[in-house]
């Protein structure tokens, strides 16, 4: 494997690493709406689990509003019971073909969770990032042994390596503190 391989393999890694956690990110409550909150969560639903953005349309007509319009009338009951299984703190109420999530204001203690969860996010990215270094590294290693790679070559590597690392962790911390901002603002 050659030494581009092994950083364009690295480098794609730890951007989906980054997408992940980003995702994982919109899923966490806010002050205001957004379908990312509910889209995620898996209903049982035609003897399986399924998504509720797979089940319905999901739209928020009011900043403090999610409007759930379930394209089976059949599976309504079932959207409502998985979201009140779920943390979040939201109250879904059932009104003839939708469900209504109006989301309350978040207390202070809550906003703090909330940011909890967030930092705890953060640091599964890292460690996700981490791993990918120690992989590269590991081929690194590996080619130098191999005789592919000299050992000067090989040290230069490692030292780019971990600037990549140090970039995108870089990048997390800064998603975390956009959020941690969004989150702590009322």
């Amino acid at each position: 494997m050659a030494l581009d391989d092994i950083f364009l393999e690295a480098e794609e890694k730890m951007t989906k690493t980054e997408e992940v956690v980003q995702h994982e990110f919109a899923g966490v409550r806010t002050g205001k709406a957004s379908a990312s909150l509910v889209e995620n969560i898996q209903v049982e639903a035609y003897a399986g689990q399924m998504r509720i953005r797979e089940l319905a349309g999901i739209t928020t007509p009011e900043p403090r509003m999610i409007l759930i319009q379930p394209w089976d009338a059949g599976t309504i009951h079932a959207i409502q019971k998985a979201i009140q299984k779920t943390n979040l703190g939201l109250t879904p109420v059932v009104d003839k073909k939708f469900i209504r999530i109006v989301l309350p204001e978040l207390s202070e203690e809550r906003r703090l969770e909330f940011t909890k969860i967030v930092k705890k996010m953060t640091e599964d990215g890292r460690v996700a990032i981490r791993h990918v270094r120690r992989d590269a590294l590991e081929h690194l290693k590996k080619e130098a042994k191999s005789g592919g790679i000299t050992e000067d070559q090989q040290e230069q590597a490692e030292k780019e390596m971990q600037r990549l690392t140090d970039e995108y962790i870089g990048k997390i911390e800064t998603h975390l503190m956009h959020k941690e901002k969004e989150i702590m603002t009322v």
